[in-house]
């Protein structure tokens, strides 16, 4: 099967993240990198539990902090965790792209939708110059970023607009192309980010993750070489024949 087929056979909340919870090591991680600090007002958009808001107050005295999810479950044991801790942080069951954002300084936020990425991207542009919008894995689209530590990506406000998908691509990666190895690396960086429940399937998602990434810089031109490197054809092999997902028709 082709690669989209084989991820259509993944539990949707999965795909989206809803049911992928980062790790308070990632939260700490995301909140330094953003120079989150007691000046700001802190958004966690699909926040599913109340960690990322008890860290942002508990850990960096943040002014205030909303957690946003459409899961009522969810944010109904959030909310008692919270109450049970005393803090004050904030929990509203509501869709992210009815949320008022207006006094937002930091936004976390972690979709993968592309048609509410696109939507929230004409909210964020409407926020308050110098708001910081943190995201996982992929960038907010056509734009470059503020600041890289992969698989974090900060934007500010106001966004920059990339000339070119290559000109996003290298941001991100900060080299001049994108070879096996750059490949490898930032696919396990993101890996071990998410910090998957079952760690045996570690390596299976990495490997899944680096041609990905590699392919997509072949084709937008920033892969190093014209040559398809001798370790990116024996993973595509091994997809094939141990697991049944195509990923050669990519490179037709």
């Amino acid at each position: 099967m082709r690669i989209e087929e084989y991820l259509k056979t993944l539990p949707e909340n999965v795909l989206n993240g809803e049911d992928v919870q980062l790790s308070e090591k990632s939260l700490r991680t995301i909140f330094k990198i953003a120079d989150l600090g007691e000046n700001d007002i802190f958004f966690h958009l699909g926040c599913g539990d109340e960690k990322g808001v008890e860290i942002a107050i508990n850990d960096f005295k943040v002014k205030k902090a909303i957690g946003i999810d459409n899961n009522a479950k969810k944010i109904q044991d959030a909310k008692k965790k919270l109450e049970d801790k005393s803090i004050s942080g904030e929990l509203i069951c509501q869709d992210i792209q009815e949320s008022e954002l207006s006094n937002a300084s930091v936004i976390l936020f972690w979709f993968s939708n592309e048609k509410i990425i696109n939507e929230m991207i004409k909210k964020f542009s409407e926020l308050k110059s110098g708001t910081k919008i943190i995201t996982i894995w992929g960038p907010l689209t056509d734009y470059l970023p503020d600041k890289v530590d992969f698989p974090y990506i900060v934007n500010k406000l106001p966004f920059t607009k990339a000339k070119n998908m290559q000109e996003q691509i290298l941001s991100i990666f900060g080299v001049k192309c994108i070879d096996f190895v750059t490949a490898w690396e930032f696919a396990e960086r993101y890996t071990k980010a998410i910090g998957t429940p079952d760690v045996k399937n570690d390596r299976f998602l990495t490997i899944i993750q680096t041609l990905i990434i590699w392919i997509n810089a072949k084709q937008f031109g920033v892969a190093c070489g014209e040559e398809i490197p001798e370790s990116i054809q024996t993973y595509i092999k091994i997809m094939k024949n141990s697991f049944n997902i195509d990923f050669e028709y990519l490179l037709e």
